[in-house]
């Protein structure tokens, strides 16, 4: 099969290409189904085929485009994370106990791609319940990366990032508590943006058989996927806005435009270090040529600030109201388990197990008081983006690794360097966004000795959103970004 021109390109480009009739979009859906049907036995990321859907939706396309339909997203093929509701198609979030529960409606996302022209090709795989950086369950099997099968894709948008990277369609749709979005964009080389919270109204990206309400679940988040920053935003744009039927009634949306349009003016606060775990030499000195790069640009680039969180305190905060808003569905016998533990634990213990374990059981009283702390870090946060307009760091402390699905995952470890560490304790860095809500830009900036993807993440102010897609958009463009894992370019 010769190389497709469009298997790998930008929204922007296939657009282009659509409006100039160089292409139709069921050709663009062929060639995306093509490709899955060629490809996707060895990746395993698209779970749910939804193939002659697509092709009456690109059909419908060309029409459109044909009477000078201007939809963004008219004609362009893409996937949807399985956890969101596709009318007609299962949703399980990886509960073999819900294999077969079918969506009677789309997501309120799914129905604004659909409004915009998007070309839903199918749904992409997760974890069980969507609690891992892996992608794998019972039903649908394990996902690979596209640039080393034998590791992760990352989770628990994993098989979106692995379709994307896969050149399975040029957008998707993802969600993110503990780094969903923003670790499988960097272990497969994408683009992802976990917006700021409750920008994206989320009814419909429900766990099964619950009822599609409309509900901004503590700490969660849905957002886009995509191959460039540019597309990051114009998917961001389509699915941003009041839910109508519960805040919409009376408001409606109006994010401010970024701070700058051009890479010389931006303020940059760069990490590379956390208190409580290393950075692995790979993710150190990509981060080290990016900021070279970014300071030789005009950027103002920090390495330190006194106006920065704590972020020992950020992780143990984050820790207790992640496990306790996670365990409000553990059974029974498990919840007593971790009470008996918690009981156990030693009042001197700060570790991030420890804390972990307190958020099981955190009693609403001690919920209250770390949500003000979290209040209080968010005005911390506030005082830091008036003299910075941009923090960027890690996403996670090395490329991807090796699948490991050993339960429990308190007792995984994650090499740095070859040094074991706590896996779970990986969530420090995607942390730094969540728990305060604020948006962050994973975008890849480098590629491994050993020939895996690095990125970083640019943290923006509360709502607003475009500042880091504008600096993402501006590194892409400086330095680079997707490059198609060459196992998988035809």
């Amino acid at each position: 099969m010769p190389a497709s021109p469009w298997s790998f390109a930008t929204v922007t480009d296939l657009s282009a290409a659509l409006k100039a009739k160089q292409v139709s979009a069921v050709e663009l859906t062929q060639d995306a189904i093509g490709r899955i049907e060629r490809h996707d036995d060895k990746v395993n990321a698209v779970c749910v085929r939804d193939f002659d859907r697509a092709l009456q939706s690109a059909r419908a396309a060309d029409l459109a485009l044909s009477r000078g339909g201007r939809e963004p997203l008219l004609g362009i093929p893409m996937t949807v994370k399985e956890s969101f509701n596709v009318a007609g198609l299962p949703t399980t979030w990886g509960f073999v106990e819900q294999k077969n529960f079918v969506a009677a409606a789309d997501a309120l996302a799914v129905e604004r791609v659909k409004a915009a022209g998007g070309v839903i090709l199918g749904k992409t795989n997760v974890p069980v319940a969507l609690g891992d950086w892996q992608s794998y369950n019972e039903i649908y099997g394990t996902t690979g990366n596209p640039y080393d099968l034998g590791r992760t894709p990352g989770g628990s948008s994993g098989g979106s990032s692995a379709a994307l990277a896969a050149g399975f369609g040029a957008l998707s749709l993802g969600s993110d508590i503990g780094g969903s979005l923003r670790v499988p964009a960097h272990y497969c080389g994408v683009y992802a943006h976990k917006p700021t919270f409750g920008l994206c109204p989320a009814r419909g990206h429900t766990p099964p058989p619950f009822p599609p309400l409309p509900s901004n679940r503590d700490l969660s988040v849905i957002g886009p996927m995509a191959r460039s920053a540019a597309d990051l935003a114009l998917l961001l744009d389509v699915i941003a806005g009041t839910d109508p039927i519960f805040d919409g009634i009376a408001y409606q949306l109006d994010l401010p435009a970024a701070r700058h349009t051009a890479l010389k003016d931006f303020r940059v606060l760069l990490l590379d270090t956390h208190p409580l775990l290393p950075t692995g030499t790979a993710v150190h000195g990509a981060l080290q040529t990016l900021a070279d790069g970014l300071t030789k640009a005009g950027a103002s680039v920090t390495r330190s600030s006194p106006l920065l969180p704590d972020l020992a305190e950020t992780s143990r905060v984050y820790m207790r109201m992640l496990l306790s808003f996670l365990a409000a569905g553990f059974p029974a016998d498990l919840y007593a388990g971790a009470q008996a533990m918690a009981a156990g634990l030693s009042a001197t213990d700060d570790s991030l197990a420890a804390e972990r374990l307190r958020g099981i059981v955190l009693s609403h009283r001690d919920w209250v008081a770390a949500d003000s702390r979290r209040t209080g870090l968010r005005a911390q946060w506030r005082e830091l983006f008036k003299s910075f307009d941009a923090v960027i760091c890690p996403v996670m402390p090395t490329p991807a690794y090796p699948h490991d699905h050993h339960e429990p995952q308190e007792e995984r470890r994650i090499l740095i360097d070859g040094k074991p560490h706590p896996y779970v304790d990986q969530l420090v860095w995607p942390g730094i966004a969540t728990l305060p809500g604020l948006p962050s830009t994973a975008l890849p900036i480098a590629m491994s000795d050993d020939g895996l993807p690095i990125g970083v993440q640019i943290v923006g102010p509360w709502l607003e959103d475009r500042t880091p897609l504008k600096l993402a958009e501006l590194i892409e463009r400086e330095f680079g970004g997707f490059t198609p894992p060459k196992a998988l370019v035809d």
